[in-house]
């Protein structure tokens, strides 16, 4: 069994799997947009360019998601994409990338259990953490 994210956008899917390739490194292995779709014929014209799926694969990770009809869009809420890493400089990296024009929530900081950790929702309204725990003893 494998658990993937799968986020909804509210039509910035294909700005956020950009941004998230470049942060994360990784490679986008598919992003398909209802116009190229089968079901083009089937969906208003000005969701043409909108993304119907995308799929980013970092190492042996994979984040997917899609925009979202305004009637079915919910914001997100409950959960946050978890990131955890062994070095503290790739988290300051991360951290600090995630939030450009993000709203930082927790600061990357110090806490009893990690040399590093912050939440942030970025500029795509996706809720993130990043872990860099302490080593195990």
């Amino acid at each position: 069994m494998q658990m993937h994210p799968y986020l909804t956008f509210d039509g910035r899917c294909e700005a956020a799997f950009n941004f998230y390739q470049k942060v994360l490194g990784g490679k986008i292995v598919m992003m398909m947009n209802h116009g190229d779709s089968p079901m083009a014929a089937q969906v208003p014209k000005e969701w043409g360019e909108k993304i119907l799926h995308a799929r980013l694969e970092i190492g042996d990770m994979v984040l997917m998601g899609s925009d979202s009809p305004p009637d079915y869009r919910e914001k997100p809420q409950g959960f946050s994409v978890s990131l955890s890493m062994a070095d503290p400089a790739e988290a300051e990296r991360i951290f600090t990338a995630l939030s450009e024009k993000a709203e930082v929530r927790m600061p990357l900081q110090q806490t009893f259990w990690a040399v590093r950790f912050g939440m942030l929702v970025d500029q795509f309204g996706i809720p993130w953490m990043v872990n860099c725990e302490q080593p195990q003893s």
